[in-house]
């Protein structure tokens, strides 16, 4: 059995490693650096198609090697595979694991396209447009409203029923970059700030969070809009250069 996760310090990356911590598992890391464009090289477009972080590959018994990418299959992928004591699940079929389907899947097509939106459109677009940085930045507040009213309502400090899964995992990843997608404070979402806080006391989340390097993210939240733009210069030109080397073939 061997674990490789291909990586990156983004938030969609910090999932696959909190989760591997919390599971307690072996693993190798593969660094990908995106100066270089390393996640559109030949190599790793074999590994994933789609030419993004994170992707995970699995030796299991006889050699044969199992191939994961996106952030949400991973998750999931690891826990049918690993999770065997329901450390970040519940058993399949019960009511809280579809809850936490739904509320993964909330993350994997709501929170992180929207924030992710809304992190491109303040920070690394050629100009800074009003309209969809209102669009997304709002729309992330109403994420984070929805967030908010659910922790309030499960009333234990976690997303779904009595413990951490893999829905807190994929969700606190895009909370702690929320100043750098232009959600300049969260102060008014008490109940995810005590979740935030909580869910940083674990060891797993901790370690998790400084992998592939130390996490930064948190480090940026009380950090002024033009400290943020000065940060975000480098990402530029990495992106515009990305954005060249993208060919489409009809």
């Amino acid at each position: 059995m061997g674990i490789t996760l291909y990586t990156e310090g983004t938030p969609n990356g910090l999932k696959a490693s909190i989760a591997l911590e919390e599971l307690g598992l072996e693993y190798k890391v593969v660094t990908l650096d995106f100066n270089l464009h390393e996640q559109k090289e030949p190599w790793f477009l074999e590994i994933n198609p789609n030419g993004r972080i994170p992707a995970l590959t699995d030796k299991g018994e006889g050699g044969r090697e199992t191939t994961i990418f996106e952030s949400g299959a991973i998750l999931l992928y690891l826990v049918a595979t690993y999770d065997k004591d329901n450390k970040i699940s519940y058993p399949y079929g019960t009511k809280e694991h579809w809850e936490t389907i739904n509320w993964l899947m909330w993350q994997m097509g709501g929170l992180g396209p929207m924030q992710g939106q809304a992190n491109h459109f303040t920070r690394f677009a050629p100009e800074k447009l009003k309209y969809p940085i209102d669009r997304y930045v709002n729309e992330t507040h109403r994420l984070y409203r929805i967030l908010d009213r659910q922790l309030a309502k499960n009333g234990t400090g976690y997303v779904v029923g009595d413990r951490v899964t893999v829905a807190d995992i994929a969700v606190w990843p895009w909370i702690a970059a929320h100043n750098f997608s232009g959600i300049t404070s969260i102060a008014q979402y008490t109940e995810i700030v005590k979740w935030f806080e909580n869910l940083l006391q674990r060891p797993g989340f901790e370690a998790g969070r400084n992998v592939p390097r130390p996490h930064f993210h948190i480090t940026l939240n009380e950090l002024p809009e033009e400290e943020l733009d000065k940060i975000a210069e480098h990402g530029k030109k990495w992106q515009d250069e990305a954005r060249e080397r993208e060919t489409f073939v009809e």
